[in-house]
């Protein structure tokens, strides 16, 4: 993998770059769409690449480790081959889905011990077991095994995780460096740096996560319920000690306003399922702002569900037709509405890119912040 960065922003720490794989090139800042069990819920992969225009999408370790299950995956060819996609994918390492079976997993120095949700059938994920199965996944960025602490959380504990995560770290480096690819591209590891919101835990866990010189590193243990003004605040600590020459992912971010600000803080991906969830539920995030078509106000709105047009969606569909579908229970509904979604997250850090290399950033951000942060 390497990382080029093209543009500075002259006020802020936004940066615009170019991150070259064996699948493609993603233009940063980005956003990965979350196809968390190999698929983007309720999009067809050509929507993906044509009309959302996504250029990197995840995939999760943990749900495919355990459906359809490494010896699937492997005799596909891995990722890209079983679900059609031939863009860039990231496979989270699953360390946030063992965080969050809270009560059906035990953490220890070797691993954690959980139990399927699908099945109740016992499993270890250890950092060597992780590294393997992403290698049989084929993900082009694999993420570093770690533990994602909650929020709040008593500081000796986030420090005690901290340095467990930096344990399994070393773990992953060495196992990474002693196995191969399977698929013929290249894979790269991204270490992720903990500290819950404490800054002292924080700067040691960055400088930890830098002294790897990994291709890439991720910012970890945010978005998990603390206030938006500590996530960035933390986001810009991590930020400062971080190298430069690397691109930078803050996991798991966010609303589109959080995206706008982590951009502004120096973070290159992103990642979230609002877009999606939030769209099978009928919330809408548009350019002038937040609406849910559920709603009586749009039943005779014949607009478009964006005036900009974002995706082939907008242009034939009205926002009346499509509080239609929802309110009549029709599964159309929720494809129109995460394909949108999707298309405006896209959108949305395309003009960012836009407005950096133009120089002009940080005004068209404290422009466009309100208007996507109103509901209409």
């Amino acid at each position: 993998m390497k990382f080029t960065l093209q543009h500075n922003d002259p006020k802020s720490n936004a940066r615009a770059g170019l991150i070259e794989t064996d699948h493609g090139t993603i233009q940063t800042p980005i956003f990965m769409p979350v196809g968390t069990a190999g698929t983007v819920k309720a999009v067809h992969i050509k929507e993906l690449s044509e009309d959302i225009k996504a250029q990197i999408i995840l995939g999760n370790t943990y749900h495919l480790y355990l459906r359809p299950g490494l010896e699937v995956m492997r005799e596909a060819g891995g990722l890209h081959k079983f679900n059609g996609w031939n863009r860039p994918i990231l496979t989270d390492s699953g360390g946030y889905q063992v965080y969050s079976l809270s009560e059906t997993r035990k953490i220890k120095p070797e691993g954690v011990h959980f139990r399927s949700h699908i099945d109740g059938s016992k499993h270890l994920f250890s950092p060597e077991n992780v590294m393997d199965t992403q290698r049989i996944i084929g993900a082009d960025i694999m993420m570093a095994f770690d533990e994602c602490t909650p929020y709040p959380c008593d500081y000796e504990y986030a420090k005690r995780s901290m340095h467990m995560t930096h344990s399994w770290l070393d773990r992953c480096v060495q196992r990474f460096s002693e196995t191969e690819p399977l698929y013929g591209h290249s894979q790269t590891l991204f270490p992720i740096v903990q500290g819950s919101v404490y800054g002292d835990l924080r700067k040691i866990s960055a400088e930890f996560i830098a002294s790897k010189n990994a291709e890439g590193n991720a910012i970890g243990g945010l978005s998990v319920g603390e206030p938006h003004e500590i996530m960035y605040e933390m986001t810009a600590l991590v930020n400062s000690i971080l190298p430069k020459d690397k691109p930078r992912y803050l996991m798991g971010v966010g609303t589109p306003s959080n995206i706008l600000e982590g951009i502004s803080l120096g973070v290159d991906m992103f990642d979230c399922v609002m877009p999606t969830r939030n769209g099978r539920n009928g919330m809408l995030f548009t350019s002038e702002g937040i609406i849910n078509i559920k709603n009586q106000k749009w039943q005779k709105d014949f607009s478009p569900i964006d005036s900009n047009g974002l995706s082939f969606v907008d242009s034939q569909y009205s926002r009346a037709y499509l509080r239609h579908l929802f309110t009549s229970n029709e599964s159309l509904g929720p494809m129109i509405a995460s394909i949108h979604n999707l298309a405006f997250y896209l959108w949305l850090v395309g003009e960012a890119r836009k407005h950096i290399i133009q120089g002009d950033f940080s005004s068209w951000k404290a422009m466009i912040q309100p208007k996507v942060e109103n509901r209409l």
